[in-house]
């Protein structure tokens, strides 16, 4: 094979993987045990890594653990040498983000730092997480190395066929995708945000799909709303441990994803003051009121991808969701919003129902981690949902 032929092939195969996402992780998970799957969703987890009950995010313990454990897997083994594209020389694209970026660069691709995920102990009722340092592009040179090898031995095999193993070397690599030790891990924040009316009991919430033309990973699938990477606000060193919070990262992705705001918070040259930011001063104090509660749900892996996803929901009341989202951004940087309309024209976020959970859930193309939020959050609803208004800690 030529290495234009090298590289015709990969755009192909990662187009398959682009257009036929949910349908792969539908047949990826078949190779998991029933028990490891969230809700009975795509989405794997270990026992110890989803509590009982919805978990108040102030009571979920970070750790810092500095460079942590060095991970056998980068993203740079000889087992993704067959999904390689060839460059003009004929040596293979040094890695798969080269790939992406030489072939098929969408438009928010930045090997930014991130927190990596080092240890989960989060079933219990004060959850702990470790971290260390990592980067972005861990994600893509291992999460869509394995999304890709997938979609090309199943490309290769017989119509409905499992893909043979013998065509998937590096996911045999990885082994266990729930082993947090064995590979880097990057974890992004999933947070179904759920506007409450408690007069009327009615709740909807924000749904969002995901443009495969602007992001790396995840592109073509619906997402629960805002969603984004535990990393700091920008590279420079002071950031690092200025952001080291979940709530931190949350509050910029409601910002981002729902106002529209920019990404750009200064903080290149000094860390964001949030004591000081309007935005995040209103719901903090809301926070403190119970006018918005925030919980942590639980850690799933995509069965698929391996991409990881903590998974939140923050529920505001009617009002004070008006007030500090008098207009959703319909588009982002990311892709559009999903709404249905009412019987005025008005479109509104998605009614928090049985019937639209199943539907999301079972006939949507929906990405795992926000189809287990989606079963997980309904399953909890009581919870969630409940009328307690009493001060919420932070």
């Amino acid at each position: 094979m030529t290495p234009l032929e090298s590289q015709q092939q990969w755009r192909r195969v990662r187009d398959y993987l682009n257009e036929n996402r949910f349908a792969l992780t539908q047949h990826a998970v078949r190779s998991f045990p029933d028990e490891l799957r969230v809700a009975g969703t795509p989405l794997l987890a270990r026992p110890a890594w989803l509590p009982d009950a919805p978990v108040p995010l102030a009571d979920v313990r970070l750790e810092w653990e500095g460079d942590g454990v060095p991970a056998p897997i980068t993203g740079a083994e000889p087992e993704l040498g067959h999904i390689l594209p060839r460059q003009s020389d004929g040596t293979p694209v040094p890695s798969y983000a080269g790939a992406v970026e030489a072939l098929a660069r969408p438009r928010l691709f930045e090997n930014r730092k991130c927190y990596r995920l080092l240890a989960a102990d989060a079933a219990t009722a004060a959850p702990v997480l470790s971290f260390g340092r990592g980067q972005y592009f861990d994600v893509i040179n291992i999460c869509e190395a394995i999304g890709h090898e997938y979609a090309a031995a199943a490309l290769a095999a017989p119509e409905g066929a499992v893909p043979a193993a013998s065509a998937m070397p590096f996911r045999a690599a990885v082994g266990d995708p729930t082993d947090l030790a064995q590979r880097p891990v990057m974890a992004a924040i999933s947070t179904l945000t759920i506007r409450h009316d408690r007069s009327t009991g009615d709740a909807e919430f924000v749904l969002h799909w995901r443009d495969p033309e602007r992001v790396a990973t995840g592109g073509g699938l619906h997402q629960v709303t805002p969603v984004g990477m535990f990393q700091p606000s920008h590279d420079a060193c002071w950031n690092e441990a200025h952001d080291f919070g979940l709530w931190q990262s949350i509050v910029r992705e409601l910002s981002e994803e729902l106002l529209g705001s920019s990404e750009e918070y200064g903080s290149d040259k000094t860390p964001i003051d949030y004591a000081a930011w309007p935005f995040n001063a209103a719901l903090e104090e809301a926070r403190s009121t119970g006018r918005l509660r925030v919980f942590w749900m639980g850690l799933g892996i995509d069965s698929l991808t391996y991409v990881s996803d903590m998974l939140t929901v923050a529920v505001f009341d009617a009002d004070l969701f008006d007030t500090v989202f008098p207009r959703l951004a319909a588009t982002n940087e990311e892709g559009h919003l999903v709404a249905v309309e009412d019987n005025t024209g008005r479109a509104f976020g998605i009614p928090f129902r049985a019937d639209h959970v199943e539907r999301l859930t079972t006939e949507e193309q929906m990405q795992p981690a926000g189809a287990a939020l989606l079963r997980l959050a309904w399953d909890h609803r009581s919870a969630l949902l409940a009328h307690d208004r009493g001060p919420h800690p932070l």
